[in-house]
């Protein structure tokens, strides 16, 4: 279910650049909202997807409500994608056997 909730959130490109600009350090909506031609609720819109994969945390600090990174949940996605590196590696590898031996038999 968590990989379900990441994947469904890194599908847009939207929520990639927020959690690549927050990889800097948190940030108020409307500094997340800057480098989009969108409303503030419509980044808080991609905001809370983030927030219910487990993305990124929200604070409240006076008077901003911050948005903070959590890398957590990519570190399971990253060993889903690890078991299809070794998968595409193995491929790959049969492949170079492949066209060795069409080498040697021209």
């Amino acid at each position: 279910m968590v990989l379900t909730g990441v994947f469904a959130a890194l599908a847009d490109p939207t929520r990639r650049a927020i959690l690549a600009r927050l990889k800097d350090g948190d940030a108020t909506v409307a500094e997340l909202a800057a480098p989009f031609s969108m409303s503030q609720p419509a980044v808080s819109k991609h905001l809370k997807v983030l927030e219910q994969a487990g993305l990124i945390s929200r604070s409240q600090r006076a008077t901003a409500r911050l948005s903070h990174l959590e890398a957590e949940p990519l570190r399971e996605a990253v060993g889903w994608l690890m078991d299809y590196r070794a998968y595409w590696a193995e491929s790959f590898d049969r492949l170079d056997d492949l066209l060795d031996d069409l080498k040697e038999q021209s």
